[in-house]
């Protein structure tokens, strides 16, 4: 092959990939609606290690392994932890209390968490713990909730039941069926 004809093929391939280069032209918009419309993530990070401050304050720590962010979904966006989560919140005072579950959801618009999967919870102040499978925290209101068996350990009780309710740090708490011995002062 001559000179000049190799050139015009290198030529004529480079104008074809400049071509079928420029013709692609899919908005934001629709590569995040073919994403929902396959319940598909936008966004994955691994090994998640954040801290929030507040006035120069560590207050909030969360690890988990996996996230996968669901901005997408028009309605309910959320983000998804598939391996687990670990959230630790510290008090002013140095008191902190501890979520921990091995499946977890949260909805940004609600901003209410589904926590499942072997979920604890403990307040480390107070030496108090919530062992569940599920619980929902209402991050708004700091508030969790759940209607399945638990076990709640206090310095000197140990609860059993189904139904429980509680504030974020577990200072105060509400139990709907139980059993076990609840030590009361008169």
């Amino acid at each position: 092959m001559t000179k000049s004809v190799v050139n015009k093929i290198v030529n004529i391939a480079v104008v074809l990939s400049i071509a079928m280069f420029f013709s692609c032209t899919n908005s934001a918009k629709e590569v995040r609606d073919f994403l929902a419309d396959k319940n598909l993530p936008i966004g994955e990070a691994y090994d998640i290690d954040h801290k929030h401050t507040d006035s120069g304050r560590i207050d909030v720590k969360m690890k988990a392994p996996i996230m996968l962010d669901f901005a997408n979904r028009e309605n309910h966006p959320y983000s998804e932890f598939p391996e687990g989560i670990k959230i630790i919140s510290i008090e002013q005072n140095g008191d902190s209390t501890t979520i921990e579950g091995g499946y977890a959801k949260s909805y940004t618009k609600t901003e209410v968490s589904e926590i499942k999967g072997n979920v604890v919870i403990y307040n480390y102040g107070q030496k108090k713990k919530l062992v569940t499978q599920q619980i929902f925290w209402d991050q708004k209101t700091h508030y969790f909730f759940t209607e399945k068996k638990f076990t709640f350990y206090t310095l000197t009780d140990t609860i059993n039941g189904f139904g429980f309710e509680a504030s974020e740090d577990l200072k105060h708490w509400w139990v709907k069926n139980q059993s076990g011995v609840i030590n009361i002062k008169e």
